[in-house]
């Protein structure tokens, strides 16, 4: 313990509105320089103590969350926001070693934490998540309430509403800064205290609740079984390095690029500093994966791990790889729900699912052989927050889906142990299931064997998306209202290979929990057989617009389930750049990336 005779004087700084502090499906993202300009930061975190003091959050003498996934300039936004936070009535701010929490481990944090767990009212997250961090690249933060979820939209929009009328600011600026390079407990005066624990120790727990690690470790001691994981040198560095070598006995070296860096490895790195797990940027694992970008199977000269994983900046995605062999995000979501059964924390069984509208449809066909409700919702983790708090205190009286299972085609895959996306959750259930089959089967059970199983019984949902990155946001936007113009104009319209449209919409989504409504949230071609071309502008990017085009056929079990997902998507790629005249609004005749 360390006593600080710190000056708890409020000063108030008069400030004014800054534009364009609306945050998008995962928070404020800008460039770096723009968060570090005058007040940026001060005035976005201001508005949110304004919102919850005006919503009744218990802010005064409560304790905060103060993290980040330690991309440059989170040391000193850290510093910011503990300053703001006991101008605000504070008692205790709780931070990550080195200003350090992966984004699912700060959900894990906020609910479980404590004698009793839930004692944070809530907490800030400094994360711009898989876009590439440094001082000429990006920078983000995003409130997460006391349940350990991303913010609401009515709490959101309030808080928009307050960047737009902000007067002052608070901040007790004769505080000094606090050492967060280990855990130690800062003694302040009447009560107060900042305290750095442990970042690992509290996510470890957790799902160590929810997986068997000893009989994952058998896994991982098995002669034939090999496995890398890739943290791209974001936060996730640390956890991998406790997980995979300290506690499931993986040798030295599993763990690649695990020290996190402010720049995510920057240019110099295979990925250039974008810690995206996908085919594209996750370059070093695909290679030593035996794949190439295309997801095509290329030699390597050297042994291939049977097994493969990665992260992005902030650890709430994954991508999951078998030797030679890559397994779509949308698939690996109907996976681990269709081997549910295998992995403890389902013991006694799933209640309920849910995925993203761009998603693929396999996981409906697992949810309709299981008998469970499967929801369709918009993108962004709040929503499936909804459906995992149904039936506890925050909507008493209505349907319980927990145990839950959720997932976004981006990578994104969780379930009701936090309420966030858990990238490392997503690969323990990856290797509980290899886990348990291969002690059922007495030989060793690879992903490939899984995926094959699976398309065996349920058919295979041919799935890829094509990103447009940092396009003109107003000829974006003139695009989608043309295309929105011919909303149920298409029905019956047919195209080449026999394909005929059966719906095109708009998607809008009418919470079945809270009764909100979320229009506009993309914008749907579905054809006869099934086959989709979704449409939709992404809310994660800081400069221009992002389109996104999901584009998925689906094979039944007596069809070719060996093809390529990119070679049998391309004639439904052509049928969405006629439908949407992608090229002439845009000036784009190929996608920036292909997943």
């Amino acid at each position: 313990m360390v006593k600080v005779n710190g000056d708890f004087t409020i000063e108030t700084i008069t400030t004014k509105p800054i534009e364009g502090q609306k945050p998008g499906t995962s928070g404020l993202r800008k460039k770096t320089k723009i968060f570090m300009e005058g007040t940026y930061l001060a005035n976005y975190v201001q508005s949110v103590f304004n919102t919850l003091q005006e919503e009744k959050v218990p802010v005064q003498g409560g304790t905060l969350v103060v993290s980040g996934d330690g991309r440059f300039w989170n040391p000193e936004a850290i510093q910011i926001i503990i300053k703001m936070a006991f101008a605000a009535g504070v008692a205790r701010v709780w931070c990550g070693t080195k200003g350090l929490l992966s984004t699912p481990a700060t959900s894990a944090v906020i609910r479980c934490r404590g004698g009793k767990g839930y004692e944070p009212f809530g907490g800030f997250i400094c994360s711009a998540s898989h876009n590439p961090g440094g001082i000429d690249n990006d920078f983000g933060i995003k409130y997460n309430c006391e349940n350990g979820g991303p913010a609401p939209e009515k709490l959101t929009n309030k808080m928009v509403e307050w960047t737009a009328k902000i007067t002052e600011l608070k901040t007790c600026s004769k505080l000094p800064d606090f050492d967060l390079s280990k855990p130690q407990l800062f003694e302040l005066p009447n009560g107060k205290s900042v305290e750095v624990f442990d970042s690992v120790a509290d996510h470890l727990a957790i799902l160590k609740n929810c997986f068997d690690f000893p009989c994952i470790k058998k896994l991982v001691a098995h002669p034939e079984f090999s496995m890398t994981y890739d943290s791209m040198s974001g936060v996730q560095g640390p956890y991998a390095l406790r997980f995979f070598e300290q506690e499931l006995g993986a040798p030295a070296g599993t763990s690649k690029n695990a020290e996190p860096l402010p720049d995510f490895g920057g240019p110099s790195s295979a990925w250039h500093g974008h810690a995206d797990p996908n085919l594209t940027y996750a370059v070093e694992l695909v290679k030593d994966m035996g794949l190439n970008k295309e997801g095509n199977k290329v030699s390597t000269g050297k042994p291939i791990p049977s097994f493969g994983a990665a992260a992005d900046g902030d650890a709430d995605r994954n991508m999951i790889c078998g030797s030679q062999f890559f397994v779509s995000p949308s698939d690996s979501l109907a996976m681990i729900v269709a081997n549910a059964h295998l992995i403890p924390q389902f013991k006694t069984g799933l209640r309920g699912c849910a995925r993203s509208m761009p998603t693929s449809a396999a996981l409906d066909l697992v949810a309709k052989k299981k008998g469970i409700p499967c929801f369709e919702v918009p993108t962004g983790w709040k929503f499936f927050g909804n459906l995992m708090d149904s039936g506890t205190s925050y909507f008493p009286g209505k349907e319980t889906y927990t145990p839950f299972i959720c997932g976004e085609e981006s990578f994104g895959t969780g379930a009701d142990h936090v309420r966030e996306k858990d990238g490392m959750w997503a690969v323990m259930a990856w290797l509980q299931i290899l886990a348990k089959k291969t002690e059922e089967a007495g030989k060793l059970v690879s992903v490939e064997d899984v995926a094959n199983a699976h398309w065996k019984e349920y058919g295979r949902n041919y799935y890829a998306r094509y990103d447009y990155e940092g396009v003109d946001k107003a000829k974006a936007e003139e695009m989608f209202a043309a295309m929105e113009a011919q909303t149920g104009k298409l029905v019956g319209k047919e195209f080449p290979g026999g394909l005929k449209i059966k719906i095109n919409d708009m998607f809008e989504y009418t919470d079945p929990v809270d009764g909100s409504v979320s229009k506009k949230q993309g914008l749907r071609f579905i054809f006869e057989d099934n086959s989709r071309i979704v449409f939709r502008l992404s809310g994660t990017g800081v400069a221009g617009a992002t389109v996104r085009l999901y584009l998925e056929k689906y094979e039944p079990p007596s069809g070719d389930l060996t093809q390529h997902q990119f070679e049998v998507v391309k004639p439904l790629a052509a049928i969405a750049l006629e439908l949407s005249q992608l090229s002439s609004y845009t000036g784009r005749d190929a996608p920036t990336v292909i997943t």
